[in-house]
């Protein structure tokens, strides 16, 4: 199941210079709609339904988690920042920028302001002929069909002349160098939602950790000191079994992969839970499975103060979670930050998100890649 939305969107511009109306509108959907995660070639194209200077057209595909008017609303504040001023009811007119959204998912939306798909995008080349670039495969929710077949049936005789290739901002990130990233953090920093991202932008594989799965977990919320060992126990047989399981079935020197947590997490909570004696024994049953398993190229901990912490915990709304008292989560963060500190042959990236959020601001998540992208050098 996709965490985000996928939205494509048609961008245009006739007035001033065409080219970096272009550049610099890409660049503002992707640090404030959404991920940009494909880019069509640019196109010139005549004016369509007015007299008026040629456009270059375009298209793109953004991943996002905002709804389609929140898209909408975006929208209009990137065009008001490339110099448009929409006017109600004055027909077609030359401008800076245009924006317009095509698709939302394969949905059908019929609004006072929004109509998705977009009515006239089966007439119009100048978004056909860029859509076919982006090599999705969208199909039409009311004509059902695909691309190629809407092309062939438009009647549009239009010259749509393809000028250059479009930069695409993800092209600056060689995440998938690392082969391998563990995605960790304490209970309910992001660290699924930031791993189903990356995976989503990037294509990468994904491997997610089955929480939900574990019969002694109420329990342990509960009674910790009756359930904590059986509790950890079962946590490490079940990464154990899931990680051999997921990684067999990578290539880690070719495939891409990005998981939502690795397997010495198991330790750490171990740690914080366990009264010594029992720590010793589980300690020496983690370090033999340990050795057996393949280490991430790179282990990005993402660090929330507690007070965030028992925010998003309570936000989440498992009812299992919401007595976790914030001396644990305390204990968690310090364990995580000790094991950090005392593993110096761990490549590992510790990333501040107590005043972030990658999910409501694009702006944060672009932060958290270009923070991964400096570990490349």
């Amino acid at each position: 199941m996709k965490l985000q939305n996928q939205v494509i969107l048609s961008i245009g511009s006739n007035q001033g210079d065409r080219l970096e109306n272009m550049v610099q509108c890409i660049d503002l959907i992707h640090q404030k709609i959404g991920t940009v995660v494909k880019v069509s070639n640019l196109y010139e194209t005549p004016s369509w339904g007015f007299a008026s200077d040629a456009f270059y057209n375009g298209a793109l595909i953004i991943h996002t988690h905002k709804s389609a008017p929140e898209v909408l609303a975006e929208i209009f504040q990137v065009e008001h920042l490339l110099g448009r001023t929409r006017l109600e009811h004055a027909g077609y007119q030359p401008r800076s920028i245009d924006i317009d959204i095509i698709s939302y998912n394969d949905e059908i939306m019929e609004s006072e302001h929004l109509h998705i798909p977009h009515p006239q995008m089966q007439n119009r080349l100048f978004v056909l002929l860029p859509m076919k670039d982006l090599k999705t495969d969208f199909i039409h929710p009311v004509f059902n069909k695909s691309i190629s077949e809407l092309i062939a049936d438009c009647q549009d005789t239009s010259a749509c002349e393809v000028v250059m290739e479009l930069r695409r901002p993800l092209g600056k990130y060689n995440l998938e160098q690392f082969n391998y990233i563990a995605i960790e953090g304490n209970i309910g920093a992001g660290k699924t939602t930031l791993a189903s991202k990356i995976a989503e932008d990037f294509n990468a594989k994904i491997v997610l950790e089955r929480f939900a799965d574990n019969p002694f977990l109420p329990k342990f919320y509960q009674d910790q000191s009756r359930y904590a060992f059986s509790l950890e126990m079962s946590f490490l047989a079940d990464r154990y079994q899931q990680l051999s399981d997921d990684l067999a079935q990578f290539d880690l020197f070719k495939d891409f992969l990005v998981a939502d947590y690795h397997i010495f997490k198991s330790l750490i909570f171990a740690k914080v839970t366990l009264p010594d004696d029992e720590f010793r024994l589980y300690r020496k049953l983690f370090e033999i499975i340990y050795k057996e398993m393949p280490k991430p190229d790179l282990y990005v901990y993402l660090y929330q103060n507690t007070g965030r912490l028992l925010e998003n915990i309570k936000n989440r709304g498992r009812s299992y979670e919401q007595e976790i008292p914030a001396e644990y989560l305390d204990n968690i963060n310090r364990g995580y930050l000790d094991y950090i500190k005392s593993h110096t042959g761990l490549n590992v990236l510790v990333i501040d998100v107590s005043d972030r959020d990658f999910v409501q601001n694009q702006d944060d998540y672009i932060f958290i890649l270009d923070e991964i992208q400096k570990k490349l050098g």
